[in-house]
């Protein structure tokens, strides 16, 4: 276990008024070492312009390769330290070709959402200029919704408790239960009255469900009109799975949040990467009450690691969120407006079109990009 400063930003000896945060790090299998040291770079610097807050960052083992190497993916002494982090930044976890005994990929994302208490998972889906979409009406249109995925029961529920009878007959359970969904849809509001304030969003939200045939989901639904009935100024709607697959194809736009269960929003939410042109665009957040943990969507693709030349842009993206979260739960606005900045730099590499990794139709590595990325951040920094 390694504890460490990265990045210039973190070089420097704090100030008496800088927040200093620590964070967990998993650098995780296949590309995801090459996406995370960048990162750290880009926030080291991030944090080394505001003055205001810092980073510790503290890189600790989980993954495949150590189920391979030491016989357990999550070791305890790296779950104890990511409990008492102030956050939790996770690159791409598992390798198709190292599994548990019953078959399974090696996932330390799904029991740190487990043991977390993670319930939402946060799958933003947009459009930035330039950057293209296979929807020809989504790209014309443009897109800005956010996917809001239960991350501890529906289907997943039975992660690792699934049985198969005598080589006859597979059965997995399906779990909803009215204290987590409604946290869940609390949640779901709050971020829905959030985009609402801040002009991204009319202050809609979709129950995406399959409440006309299974019971499990029609309590599902039911919670949710019930704390809807609390969040009058937010529009509730619902609206069946197949269904709600199909209008993000054909009408994207009238999306802003939607909120499902946890098997449901996976797919869903590659759907949203879809539309967005690539996996290596999609950031994502597991947030609970107490914790948080940001990671890209998109999964360890060994077959180009170590080539450099894999798309950090969903990794840094998922650190701005992280950046985000973090100053809204401290009340620090420098670090939200940073994560504006973040983002944005994003948008000026993406629409400029010259540096671009080759899933996007470019040519450039994966330091290239992270690099102009950090440039366009210190053209536009609020600092």
């Amino acid at each position: 276990m390694q504890k460490a400063m990265t990045g210039k930003g973190a070089q420097k000896r704090p100030t008496s008024n800088e927040k200093t945060f620590e964070i967990a790090v998993f650098d995780g299998d296949g590309i995801g070492p090459e996406i995370m040291r960048p990162t750290l770079d880009i926030l080291g610097e991030v944090a080394g312009s505001s003055g205001t807050f810092g980073f510790e960052f503290q890189s600790l083992p989980a993954g495949a390769g150590h189920y391979r190497d030491h016989g357990i993916a999550l070791p305890q002494s790296s779950l104890d330290a990511a409990r008492e982090a102030d956050a939790i930044l996770l690159s791409a976890m598992g390798l198709p070709d190292i599994r548990y005994p019953d078959g399974t990929e090696i996932a330390p994302q799904i029991e740190l959402r487990f043991a977390l208490e993670l319930f939402a998972g946060v799958r933003p889906v947009y459009l930035r200029p330039g950057q293209g979409s296979p929807l020809r009406i989504a790209d014309k249109g443009g897109v800005d919704f956010v996917i809001i995925r239960e991350s501890t029961e529906g289907l997943f529920a039975s992660h690792g408790k699934g049985e198969v009878i005598r080589d006859e007959e597979a059965r997995e359970t399906m779990v909803i239960t009215r204290g987590v969904s409604e946290k869940l849809f609390d949640f779901t509001f709050a971020l829905a009255r959030q985009r609402k304030e801040s002009g991204k969003g009319p202050g809609r939200v979709h129950c995406v469900d399959k409440a006309n045939v299974f019971q499990a989901f029609a309590f599902f639904r039911k919670i949710f009109l019930e704390r809807a009935e609390l969040n009058p100024d937010i529009e509730a709607q619902c609206a069946y799975v197949d269904a709600a697959a199909l209008w993000m194809v054909q009408r994207p736009q009238m999306f802003d949040v939607i909120v499902t269960e946890n098997m449901f929003g996976d797919i869903l939410s590659d759907l949203g990467a879809g539309i967005m042109g690539s996996l290596g665009l999609a950031p994502s957040a597991d947030i609970g009450s107490e914790h948080a943990v940001f990671q890209p969507c998109h999964g360890t693709a060994p077959d180009i690691a170590g080539r450099n030349i894999a798309n950090p842009l969903a990794m840094i993206l998922s650190a701005a969120m992280m950046l985000d979260w973090l100053g809204r739960e401290h009340g620090l606005e420098e670090m939200v407006t940073a994560a504006d900045a973040l983002n944005e730099a994003v948008t000026t590499v993406l629409s400029s079109g010259e540096c671009l990794t080759p899933d996007l139709g470019g040519s450039a590595t994966t330091g290239e990009v992270a690099e102009a990325v950090l440039a366009a951040y210190r053209n536009g920094s609020p600092a």
